[in-house]
């Protein structure tokens, strides 16, 4: 079991690599249920780490690291493409309501790291909090929410020469993209109010480092 949790890490990390290439070449389907799979093994290595006590420490590497890149790599090149592709259809569309969320969200990912980095050399842990409904939970769900909205929205344009499809895959494409743009930043919202919790924490370790 443990080989097969830290399977799902590996192909986690390798579908953050791969989701590149397919979104640069307009693969948009396929760049969708990469990041849907890669989404759902997020949730299933942990779960089935907990559940057959088989957590160790690389798993917990290659799931950090996982994590991390799949977020960054969908996130950095999808507002790429959407800034391009979004005006095509949506005359006017203000390229900065993808770009700036992204941008934060990638630099809270940095600054939480340098955080807990320095805390390492001080042989101090900063765990991520376990509560159910954490605001770092909260971030990650609307993240892939929006991603997948986003990722779907890019799809809808590919329906319209199928018969009977046109109008709908329309309303979805707007409908996709502006819920997309909105998730993204009730997830920066979530993404701020975490790292101000790890600040908060950050700080009072810092109180006791002499």
């Amino acid at each position: 079991m443990k080989s097969f949790v830290n399977f799902l890490s590996a192909f986690r990390i390798a579908s953050a690599f791969a989701i590149i290439p397919t979104l640069l070449l307009g693969w948009y389907w396929t760049s969708f249920i990469l990041y849907v799979l890669a989404s759902l093994s997020d949730f299933f290595d942990g779960y089935l780490a907990r559940k057959y006590n088989c957590v160790s420490k690389l798993g917990g590497v290659m799931d950090h690291i996982g994590d991390k890149l799949l977020v960054a790599n969908t996130l950095i090149v999808l507002s790429l493409v959407l800034t391009f592709f979004l005006p095509m259809f949506i005359p006017n569309f203000p390229a900065w309501t993808i770009i700036i969320p992204v941008i934060l969200m990638i630099s809270r990912e940095l600054y939480i790291s340098g955080l807990r980095e320095f805390l390492g050399t001080q042989k101090i842990e900063m765990p991520v909090p376990k509560a159910r409904f954490s605001m770092g939970k909260i971030k990650t769900t609307l993240q892939m929410v929006a991603t997948c909205a986003l990722l779907l929205g890019l799809c809808m344009p590919q329906l319209v020469l199928l018969p009977n499809m046109e109008m709908f895959a329309i309303y979805a494409f707007f409908g996709l993209s502006y819920g997309g743009v909105i998730c993204l930043w009730l997830a920066l919202v979530a993404s701020l109010w975490s790292a101000t919790q790890y600040t908060i924490t950050f700080l009072g370790h810092l109180k006791k480092i002499k």
